[in-house]
């Protein structure tokens, strides 16, 4: 359960510092894509840091022998296993989903663009 809640708790770190620089690089001026691009890459490295470290940690946890070695050994193939996985999320999914919901968000202010009046009230004119 441990290595479970540290493995959220790290993809949930990198998908906000990726959504965070993404969004900086936008209000700089960048486009959606070479936002999401340069994000990626900025964070690449720290990502990559982090995964090789804590599988690096965990080998030889998980190859452990002795009493109470498999306790441990499963946890620690949980959070290989798992790192292994959120740097497939945070690397791939994460920018995806962000263009998705991106796409969602033009389409529906296009589409429900006046609907301001009707949901928000203009100020009456004297």
């Amino acid at each position: 359960m441990f290595g479970l809640f540290m493995l959220i708790g790290i993809v949930k770190k990198n998908g906000i510092l990726q959504i965070d620089k993404t969004n900086e690089l936008r209000r700089e001026g960048a486009k959606r894509d070479a936002a999401i691009l340069e994000a990626n890459f900025t964070r690449l490295r720290p990502i990559l840091m982090t995964t090789v470290m804590l599988m690096a940690a965990m080998i030889p946890i998980a190859m452990g022998q002795g009493p109470g070695a498999s306790a441990r050994a499963s946890m620690a193939k949980v959070i290989i296993g798992g790192q292994a996985l959120s740097l497939l999320l945070s690397l791939v999914v994460t920018p995806v989903v962000y263009a998705i919901l991106d796409d969602l968000k033009l389409y529906l202010s296009k589409r429900f663009a006046g609907m301001t009046d009707f949901l928000i009230p203009a100020p009456e004119q004297p």
